[in-house]
């Protein structure tokens, strides 16, 4: 199997080309049109070159209003801004509070120990299936890089894995890619997450956070893919129903989609 290409950037974190992903049958993604990252609110549009190179015309943006507020971010140059929050009904929930979470480690303990922490992002993965404001941010996405005037097309979130990471999974199995590969490119994030958030799980752990909560807080898990799996095929029962009637995703755009991003070869 084959993950995204990890890309050099300087100030982005998280930054992978999902081209080369395979696909079935015996095709992948075209590399250099659709892009994953976290946020790029310290981009240096002039000096980094490695996302200068990329030249990105879209950026899509799939945080909450609060999270755009407080880390606004930084566009390549030529690109423009498109938000598609996916937690916009539900702005409380975890992935839109990482650093939140990890600032009390009294509080954290009291509302996530005893592995609470995993259980509410699972259930937060099972919401990204279920909601309809996160169905048609998903929707809104995928339209965006069914565009062929708009590719390259970046999108992200805050770390880059969890809605991002759910954003990919749905991209993939819309292309052709088996569920095997979902997973192993869901799980590739979490060296470049782990390392990114290493400040920030230090003092937690300094002040005496428990090493679990920030392990599930930090990490993107086999079970959160699979709760969000399950939801798809307990609701919907598959990839295909989910598609036409929980992201009511019109059949051209999928159309669109594999015409643009999918390579033989």
């Amino acid at each position: 199997m084959q993950t995204a290409r990890a890309v050099p950037a300087t100030t982005v974190v998280n930054l992978r080309d999902l081209g080369g992903i395979a696909l079935e049958p015996g095709r992948h993604v075209r590399h250099g049109v659709v892009f994953r990252s976290g946020q790029l609110s310290d981009l240096d549009p002039e000096h980094d070159m490695a996302v200068a190179a990329l030249g990105i015309r879209t950026v899509v943006d799939l945080r909450t209003a609060d999270e755009r507020h407080w880390a606004p971010d930084r566009l390549p140059a030529g690109a423009r801004l498109f938000v598609a929050d996916v937690l916009g009904n539900n702005p409380g929930v975890a992935p839109a509070r990482l650093r939140a979470l990890l600032a009390d480690p009294e509080a954290a303990q009291e509302a996530l120990g005893g592995g609470r922490a995993e259980e509410l992002f699972a259930e937060t993965y099972r919401t990204m299936v279920l909601s309809p404001g996160a169905s048609a941010a998903c929707r809104a996405f995928l339209e965006t890089a069914a565009d062929a005037a708009a590719r390259p097309v970046l999108f992200h979130c805050t770390a880059g894995k969890d809605r991002t990471g759910w954003a990919t999974a749905v991209l993939l199995m819309i292309l052709g890619a088996g569920r095997g590969t979902v997973r192993e490119e869901f799980l590739a994030v979490n060296p470049a997450v782990r390392t990114a958030f290493v400040p920030q799980v230090q003092r937690f752990l300094d002040a005496g956070g428990d090493p679990d909560i920030a392990a599930a807080v930090i990490e993107v898990r086999p079970r959160y893919l699979q709760v969000a799996l399950d939801a798809v095929d307990e609701r919907w029962g598959g990839l295909e129903g989910y598609v036409e009637k929980g992201l009511r995703l019109p059949e051209p755009v999928r159309e669109r989609l594999r015409d643009g991003l999918v390579a033989t070869g």
